[in-house]
């Protein structure tokens, strides 16, 4: 491959890395806030909640890009198609983020809440010092999990057009008639992406051992 189609490979590879990130930025906290109100067991929105976080995760990402881009206009919602790949890949993923949230919620030890309000403390102080960081531990595996998932299978919003870099692979291997090259190159470039993902996620293990110490 010469230079131009590494160039076209890493602009691809911007595009899925941007949007994914944005994704999984809102998924995170969405997927947390969806956790919470599933935790506070609120009729009728918990019922909600659990039909939302069931279809999305049931429901195949391609599926859910193309009708997120295709019932917008006719609900008069005008959505490009970065904002539609954002908002289906942020569905999706906080669904499942939801659901290790919740897990890190139900196994968390309830004595060490007793202690705290014993000792005076109120229950938003307690949940952001004490409760949040321990779950944010126990949860960061299953996240950056979830992370790399959403991320390899991103190629689904280039069924609206969207140029990442799975579809810069096929637009190289179509003009050069030679496929092995460019998805040897994509391959290697997800691989570093899932790479610092990974690496990243051994950084916030270590400082959060170190901190609990």
């Amino acid at each position: 491959m010469n230079g131009q189609a590494w160039l076209l490979l890493l602009e691809g590879a911007w595009t899925t890395l941007w949007i994914s990130g944005i994704a999984i930025a809102i998924g995170v906290v969405l997927g947390l806030g969806v956790a919470l109100v599933r935790m506070a067991r609120i009729p009728f929105i918990d019922q909600l909640l659990v039909l939302y976080v069931s279809l999305a995760r049931a429901t195949p990402l391609v599926t859910l890009v193309l009708f997120i881009f295709l019932t917008a206009p006719t609900l008069g919602v005008g959505l490009d198609r970065n904002t539609a790949a954002i908002l289906a890949l942020t569905l999706n993923t906080a669904a499942f983020n939801a659901e290790v949230w919740r897990a890190a919620f139900l196994s968390f030890s309830r004595d060490q809440r007793e202690a705290a309000l014993a000792c005076g403390m109120t229950e938003p102080t307690f949940f952001r010092r004490i409760m949040l960081p321990q779950m944010f531990t126990s949860s960061l595996p299953g996240l950056v999990n979830e992370m790399s998932f959403i991320i390899k299978s991103s190629p689904a919003i280039a069924v609206i057009g969207i140029v990442d870099l799975t579809r810069v692979t096929n637009r190289i291997t179509a003009v050069t008639y030679e496929p092995l090259p460019p998805i040897l190159a994509a391959a290697l470039l997800y691989m570093l992406i899932i790479g610092v993902l990974i690496r990243v996620q051994a950084i916030a293990e270590r400082k959060a051992n170190r901190l609990a110490m």
